[in-house]
C-alpha cells in the first residue's frame, strides 16, 4: 500500500484538485457544490493519513449519486387547463440501506438543490445509525394557491412516475417542504392503486394508514434535545435562554415547543412575508395556534400578532436581527449569511443549530466559529426527522405500531447517540467541539466503510 504524504499543504493540494473536479463535473449547480466543499474541508484532514480512502477514490465515489431520474408531470387544473412541472428523485447513496429522503415541492427547486440535499442525506442517515441511505427528491410545483383538488392530481401524476423508481427495500420518500401530510396521502394512495400493495414505501404517512406517533414532532424536538445536549457538553443549561427561530411550519413550531417544555423562552418565528417577535417568550397556546394558521389555514404569520397583542410583525425581514441566546433557523437554505451572523454575534447570541437543511452560508459559519460561537451542522441537528422515519419503516415492516412514550425515548437517546459521536470526531487538542467537523467525520465513516467491503461498485 502506497504511502501518503500528510503535510498540511499536500492535504490542502488535494483537497483543491478534488473541489476543482466536482466543479467542473457539476456547473451551474452551486448548492451542491456548497455542500460538497463544506464536507469534504472536514474530510480530507481526516483520510490524509489513511491512503485506502484514496485509492479506492471514496470521497469522488461519494459526491457522484448513484443515480438521478428527471421526469415531466402534467396535470390539469380546476379550470381545465393541462399544466406541466419537472419531477426529480435523486438517489444518492445506498452503501448502508435504502434510499431515504425527502420530496420538497417548491418553485425553487432544481437538480442542483436536489442534489445538495440527497448528499447532505446520506451523512444525516449515517449518524443516526439506522440502515438507511440518502436520496431526495420533489418538483418545481408550488403547492400554494392550489385547490385541494388540483394538488390531488398533480401528486397522483407525480406518484405515477415515481413509483417505477422507489419501493420498501428500494428507496423511501418522506415530505419536506411543501409536501406534508396531504401530499403523502395523495401520493401514498396513487402508490397503492398502481402496485396493490400495502407497504411502507413512503413515510410521513397519517396514523390512520401506517403513520408513527412522534414523526411531526420529531426534527423540532431532536434539534432542541441536541441544542440542550451541547450545552450540557459545554458546562451549560437550555433553561432561562431566548431562542430565536425561523420559519413557522413544523420543524419551527415544535423547536418553539420543546424549548418551552425545557425551561427556554422562544420569541420569533417567521415565514416568507416576514417575522413575528414575542419578548416575552411564546405561550403554548399562542404555538398551538401557529401550527393551526400554518397547517391547517395555511395563513401568513403575521396574522398572529392580529391576534396576540404581544406579538408583533416586522414585514419583509428576517429575526437574526433580534438578540438572543440560541439561533435555530429552521426554514430553508442559505437564509444566514455573512451580515446575518455578523448581527447574531453582536446581539450575544452563543449557539447556532441548523435546523433546516444548510440554513446558514459558508461566511457565516465561518463567522461563527471566529467568534467562538457554538455551531451544530443540519446533518446532525436536524437527523431526528428521519430518525424516527426509519423508526416507522421498522414498524411497518413489523405490521405494528410504538406507543408515543416509546419513540420519544428512542428519539432522545438517539440525538445523544448522534451528539456523543460529533463528540468523539470533533473534539480537538484544546477540548473544544468542533461539531461540523465532528458529524461529517461521524457520517463519512460508517458509510465509507460499507463501501469499501462492496469494492468497486
Amino acid at each position: 500500500m502506497s504511502k501518503v504524504n500528510v503535510t498540511p499543504t499536500k492535504t490542502q493540494e488535494y483537497f483543491e484538485r478534488y473541489m476543482h473536479g466536482v466543479e467542473k463535473r457539476n456547473p451551474g449547480e452551486p448548492e451542491f457544490v456548497q455542500a460538497v466543499y463544506e464536507v469534504a474541508s472536514s474530510i480530507f484532514p481526516y483520510i490524509a493519513d489513511k491512503p485506502i480512502y484514496h485509492e479506492m477514490q471514496i470521497l469522488e465515489r461519494m459526491a457522484e449519486p448513484e443515480r438521478t431520474v428527471s421526469f415531466r408531470v402534467p396535470w390539469t387544473d380546476d379550470s381545465g387547463n393541462i399544466r406541466t412541472n419537472r419531477g426529480w428523485r435523486v438517489q444518492f447513496n445506498s452503501a448502508i440501506g435504502p434510499y431515504k429522503g425527502g420530496l420538497r415541492f417548491h418553485p425553487t427547486v432544481n437538480q442542483s438543490i436536489l442534489k445538495f440535499l440527497g448528499f447532505e442525506q446520506t451523512f444525516k442517515n449515517s449518524l443516526t445509525g439506522l440502515p438507511m441511505g440518502g436520496g431526495k427528491g420533489g418538483s418545481n410545483f408550488n403547492p400554494k394557491g392550489k385547490s385541494d383538488l388540483e394538488v390531488m392530481r398533480f401528486c397522483q401524476s407525480f406518484m405515477t412516475e415515481l413509483s417505477r423508481h422507489i419501493g420498501e427495500d428500494t428507496d423511501v420518500p418522506a415530505g419536506d417542504i411543501g409536501v406534508g401530510g396531504r401530499e403523502i396521502g395523495y401520493m401514498f394512495g396513487q402508490y397503492k392503486r398502481i402496485n396493490n400493495r400495502f407497504v411502507g414505501v413512503l413515510t410521513g404517512k397519517g396514523m390512520s394508514y401506517g403513520g408513527s406517533k412522534m414523526r411531526p414532532e420529531a426534527t423540532g424536538y431532536g434539534a432542541v434535545f441536541f441544542v440542550r445536549d451541547m450545552l450540557q457538553q459545554a458546562g451549560d443549561t437550555i433553561e432561562g435562554k431566548t431562542v430565536i427561530i425561523s420559519g413557522s411550519g413544523n420543524v419551527a413550531t415544535h423547536a418553539a415547543e420543546k424549548a418551552l417544555q425545557l425551561g427556554a423562552k422562544p420569541i420569533t418565528m417567521s415565514d416568507s412575508s416576514g417575522f413575528i417577535h414575542c419578548k416575552d417568550g411564546f405561550t403554548q397556546e399562542q404555538i398551538e395556534w401557529i401550527q393551526v394558521l400554518k397547517d391547517v389555514r395555511r395563513g401568513r404569520i403575521s396574522e398572529a400578532a392580529d391576534e396576540f397583542s404581544n406579538i408583533s410583525f416586522h414585514a419583509d425581514s428576517r429575526p437574526w436581527g433580534v438578540p438572543g441566546d440560541i439561533a435555530i433557523p429552521s426554514a430553508t437554505q442559505n437564509e444566514v449569511n455573512a451580515e446575518d451572523a455578523a448581527s447574531l454575534i453582536a446581539n450575544g447570541v452563543k449557539l447556532v443549530a441548523e435546523a433546516a437543511n444548510m440554513p446558514c452560508e459558508l461566511a457565516a459559519v465561518q463567522a461563527f466559529n471566529a467568534a467562538g460561537v457554538m455551531f451544530g451542522p443540519a446533518k446532525a441537528v436536524n437527523a431526528g426527522g428521519v430518525g424516527v422515519s426509519g423508526l416507522e419503516m421498522s414498524q411497518n415492516s413489523a405490521r405494528m405500531a410504538w406507543d408515543e412514550a416509546h419513540l420519544a425515548t428512542l428519539l432522545e437517546g438517539m440525538m445523544k447517540t448522534i451528539h456523543d459521536s460529533c463528540v468523539q470526531y470533533g473534539t480537538g487538542p484544546n477540548g473544544k467541539v468542533n461539531y461540523l467537523e465532528g458529524a461529517n467525520i461521524a457520517g463519512f465513516v460508517r458509510v465509507a466503510e460499507a463501501m469499501l467491503s462492496y469494492g468497486h461498485v
